[in-house]
């Protein structure tokens, strides 16, 4: 009998390590696939796209609308979804300008921030400084640097935009659950959507942008959505954000194959060190704290 258990829980945790980094794939190929259309409706129009049509197939999956919003989370879920639309914003102008491995390995500094704010551990503050480091070695600081230096600012409003993500969505999530990411981007395509129409125009509706569009927004938002749920439900808070400190390398993977996009030696040196402090964040975090599946999720990230 204690065979036939252990056996279910490894076979558990196969399925849900498989599910995270079939989530990570997935999502890099939309970002992949959408970075494709930015000479057509730029990057401000795919991010309208993605996050418009995320909202509705998101909302559809929950069928969110059955459990409408009180007076008083309103203005939450307004702020968290205007953090969650300037921060695909953000991000995707990032990935008109540099690298998608490069963009996401600054982006998810800001996320591995707040999970290292007010912690006085050393070992905290050394995951901190190899983050640091690696941010360091991206930053275009010479003149003669490969990055655009506009590119690399946006990656870190992103990164910022995520933080704050982060922290108006606890309100949100606690109060919501899983419809959190539903209504908040609801209320990011309240944001996104305009800034899209006013760069595209009527090109956003052709019916060949649509139906990529369409499935950038299956690829980033719905199927990793439904992935990351299932992965949660059969992996520890820890194991789970081990593997979502994947998420640069997978980026950078699928931008080579996809894009052709190369990385110098420097610049994978760099990610792997923001790897390396989101992996040992998530191994030598405290037990005691809990993963908060709407808030930290990745499949709203890019």
């Amino acid at each position: 009998m204690q065979t036939s258990n252990t056996n279910t829980g490894q076979g558990r945790d196969a399925v849900g390590a498989a599910a995270v980094l079939a989530s990570l794939a997935a999502m890099n190929l939309g970002a992949a696939f959408g970075k494709q259309l930015f000479p057509l409706v730029g990057a401000l129009g795919v991010t309208a796209l993605r996050i418009s049509l995320a909202a509705a197939l998101v909302m559809v999956l929950r069928r969110s609308w059955r459990r409408p919003l009180s007076r008083e989370l309103v203005k939450p879920v307004l702020a968290y979804g205007l953090m969650l639309g300037m921060m695909n914003a953000l991000i995707y102008q990032a990935f008109a300008r540099i690298p998608i491995g490069i963009a996401t390995g600054i982006e998810v500094i800001g996320p591995l921030a707040v999970a290292l704010s007010g912690s006085k551990r050393p070992r905290d503050l050394a995951w901190l400084g190899i983050a640091v480091l690696g941010l360091l070695l991206l930053l275009p600081l010479r003149t003669d640097a490969a990055l655009d230096p506009l590119g690399v600012a946006f990656a870190c409003g992103a990164a910022v935009c995520w933080a704050l993500y982060i922290v108006t969505g606890k309100r949100v999530s606690t109060a919501l659950g899983g419809d959190a990411v539903s209504w908040g981007l609801l209320a990011a395509a309240i944001v996104a959507l305009p800034m899209g129409l006013a760069s595209a125009g009527p090109a956003l509706f052709t019916p060949h942008i649509l139906v990529v569009g369409l499935g950038v927004a299956v690829l980033s938002s719905a199927l990793p959505y439904s992935l990351e749920m299932e992965a949660m439900r059969r992996l520890p808070a820890p194991v789970f954000s081990l593997l979502l400190s994947a998420a640069p390398a997978v980026a950078a993977l699928i931008g080579f194959v996809v894009l052709g996009e190369s990385l110098t030696l420097t610049q994978w040196v760099a990610v792997l060190c923001i790897m390396v402090a989101s992996a040992g964040n998530a191994l030598t975090a405290p037990r005691s704290e809990e993963l908060r599946p709407a808030p930290v999720s990745s499949t709203t990230a890019a």
